[in-house]
């Protein structure tokens, strides 16, 4: 593969495709399981912490193996070959695909504001109570293109990630100082009086809400749920290192790329919900239509960043926000589908995945792996589970990251004359620390969501018969 892209390249990439539609909805659910405006910016301030602690500890892993594929083959290096698998399998089936997914149908979702037709509302046909809407199809339609787009070359899909990008970044900046200006001094105070009162707010069965304090053990679990909506908002940060292959000087660029990109969304992430603080009280009512009174607990349909847009410009807010998440989940769409083909590639060449996945075109881009990716992410869409899905796998993709940052210290002390162009900042205690406040969360989501950690568990176990399957197989 040919090194066409370039530092600025790896920084979009890495922004793009971790700012989707999540910092726009999932603070409500954080504001409901940790009740104050305290706890909702601590939780968003440590998953920051963890992405940025992971993204210095995976520098230094793609300093020492610059190549495609990035974290299949930092696990295989460190573990062996059925780990590497077991996270590939895992990023194929669920993780990469389910997202593309997710953020396909949350990009046609939002077109529906200004395309009725697309609506998830408009149901095209309905067999046996399964039904396909416009959201399905206009979801799907844009993974068809984004994935022929890419496929034409890796500097297509890099131009089309900077403008986006650039875009998005823009609109974000542009919101958060419209928003800042128009801070009401009123309901910041309001959220500041009860800032640090945690509570979880929850329906009872008589559909009333039940308000529960917390604190101690009680408070660590509920900031360990609750910072599972703010870690996938983080997530795809290390979807650069799989287009290590095709980055200018890997060894520094790729480590470059992640901490500059992690710490610009982070900031974002933390201004965006001061923002919501300033704009929306944090507790409010579920029954009522009123912007401020249902808060950020109960925005409509999770739409905080709507209900915010709707105190800075109005009625036009909605359709503001409209444009700008269909912006942003476009791009971070490309990034994904862009990235994720390449791990496909080198699974191949290990003989691994679908032998034809290895083949490039006459783009130099690897079209059989992105079209492969394309047909899966398509079918989840039609499948309407890939939510499911994504929430299976939380706890197995935080595993694969504790693997990899402990791989780390493992290559440390199994490969010490290895060259290390990058070495993890403050070494061991960055991977120590991440693999500490990682493992916390897994124990915590092991007790509090067990109906989602083991299956996602077994999806990821369910990759062993099938490796030693694929070893026999020509595929």
């Amino acid at each position: 593969m040919s090194k066409k892209l370039k530092l600025v390249d790896g920084v979009m990439l890495v922004t793009g495709s971790m700012i989707g539609s999540g910092i726009f909805i999932v603070s409500a659910d954080i504001a409901r399981t940790v009740g104050s405006g305290g706890w909702l910016l601590m939780v968003w301030v440590l998953a920051g912490l963890m992405t940025v602690l992971a993204a210095l500890s995976y520098g230094e892993l793609a300093g020492m193996m610059p190549k495609a594929g990035g974290q299949y083959i930092y696990l295989k290096e460190a573990y062996g070959p059925l780990t590497g698998f077991l996270y590939g399998w895992t990023l194929f089936t669920v993780i990469q695909t389910g997202t593309i997914a997710a953020v396909g149908v949350a990009f046609a979702k939002f077109s529906g504001v200004f395309f009725p037709v697309v609506s998830e509302n408009n149901v095209i046909m309905e067999i046996a109570g399964f039904k396909i809407t416009g959201a399905q199809l206009l979801a799907i339609g844009s993974i068809v293109f984004l994935s022929w787009f890419n496929s034409r070359g890796i500097r297509n899909g890099s131009l089309l990630q900077f403008i986006f990008t650039s875009t998005k970044l823009l609109a974000i900046f542009g919101l958060i100082v419209a928003g800042l200006l128009a801070f009401d001094r009123i309901i910041w105070e309001q959220n500041l009086m009860s800032f640090w009162t945690a509570n979880t707010v929850t329906k009872n069965s008589t559909g009333m809400m039940d308000v529960v304090s917390l604190s101690g053990i009680g408070l660590l679990s509920a900031i360990g749920v609750a910072m599972v909506g703010s870690l996938f908002s983080s997530d795809a940060w290390n979807n650069v290192t799989f287009v290590s292959g095709e980055l200018e000087n890997p060894a520094k660029n790729v480590a470059k790329s992640m901490v500059l990109g992690t710490i610009v969304v982070t900031s974002i992430y933390i201004l965006c919900n001061i923002v919501y603080l300033g704009l929306l009280p944090l507790a409010g009512n579920d029954q009522s239509w009123d912007v401020i009174q249902r808060g950020i607990q109960f925005a409509q349909q999770d739409r905080v960043g709507t209900a915010a847009a709707n105190q800075i410009f109005g009625i036009a807010g909605v359709s503001i926000m409209a444009a700008l998440i269909m912006i942003s989940t476009f791009g971070c769409n490309n990034g994904l589908i862009l990235s994720g083909a390449r791990v496909y590639q080198v699974m191949a060449q290990d003989k691994l995945f679908f032998k034809k996945a290895a083949e490039l075109n006459t783009h130099q881009v690897p079209a059989k792996a992105l079209w492969i990716q394309c047909i899966w992410a398509c079918a989840l869409c039609l499948s309407g589970t890939y939510g499911n899905l994504l929430d299976y796998v939380v706890f197995a993709v935080l595993l694969f990251y504790i693997l990899t940052v402990g791989a780390v210290i493992l290559l440390r002390i199994k490969r010490p004359e290895h060259k290390r162009p990058y070495k993890t900042l403050a070494y061991p205690v960055v991977p120590i620390l991440y693999i500490i406040a990682a493992t916390v969360i897994c124990v915590i989501l092991l007790i509090e969501k067990p109906q989602f950690t083991w299956p996602g568990l077994g999806i990821v176990l369910l990759g062993i018969p099938v490796f030693f399957i694929t070893r026999k197989m020509d595929v």
